[in-house]
């Protein structure tokens, strides 16, 4: 005879165990779809500089002691003085979302290979800089301590005219998705010098290329 009680049982759970598979599969695909959206989103405001183009307008940058630099299309200025040293050049944002930078590194004895240093290091900007995508804007700072080590070093690159780089660090509007973008001066002639974006680093996500370091 059979024993009824057991194969209702045996049915209750296996009915349990395909309905906790059905579950399973169902939570996994939605939180897939939900990673989907989210990186779709986050692609929407996700800001990327690069310079500026040769054919961009030029820049007028402005510093707080009244100073004024207007670095062309493609370049930077670089103007060296006993007491300060001015830097700037324009950037623009090939991203989609808005720009807002934050912090700075500079490596006057850039390598190919030069490490970037932690975020926690970098010098803040002492202004705000916002750079909506799509559209063009700069990048300023300045060295005003003639004790500070950085500033000998820098003002020796910038004199014997060697290639350099500075470490930009910005994000999106909400703070996020932050990003260090290197740039390269690159001296060219006597007297210009030309920019370029040699690597970006995300803080926040994945790179979209993957370091050798990391191997």
């Amino acid at each position: 005879m059979a024993d009824w009680v057991t194969i209702s049982a045996l049915a209750t759970a296996g009915g349990t165990l395909v309905l906790a598979g059905a579950t399973f599969s169902s939570v996994r695909s939605a939180h897939a779809s939900t990673r989907v959206t989210e990186r779709a989103l986050l692609a929407q405001i996700r800001p990327l500089l690069v310079p500026t183009r040769p054919q961009d307008p030029a820049e007028k940058i402005s510093f707080l002691d009244e100073h004024w630099i207007r670095p062309e299309g493609g370049r930077a200025t670089l103007e060296v003085t006993p007491d300060v040293i001015y830097m700037g050049f324009g950037v623009r944002n090939v991203g989609s979302g808005l720009a807002v930078l934050d912090s700075w590194d500079l490596h006057p004895d850039f390598e190919p290979n030069t490490p970037r240093r932690d975020p926690d290091e970098f010098r803040r900007l002492s202004r705000d800089l916002y750079i909506a995508g799509g559209d063009q804007g700069f990048w300023q700072g300045a060295l005003r301590d003639p004790d500070d080590p950085l500033f000998a070093q820098t003002a020796d690159a910038i004199k014997t005219r060697r290639r350099f780089a500075v470490d930009v660090l910005y994000g999106d509007l909400e703070g996020g998705q932050r990003t260090i973008s290197r740039f390269g001066f690159w001296p060219y002639g006597d007297d210009v010098w030309l920019m370029t974006a040699t690597r970006h680093w995300n803080l926040d996500t994945s790179a979209p290329r993957a370091d050798p370091d990391d191997f």
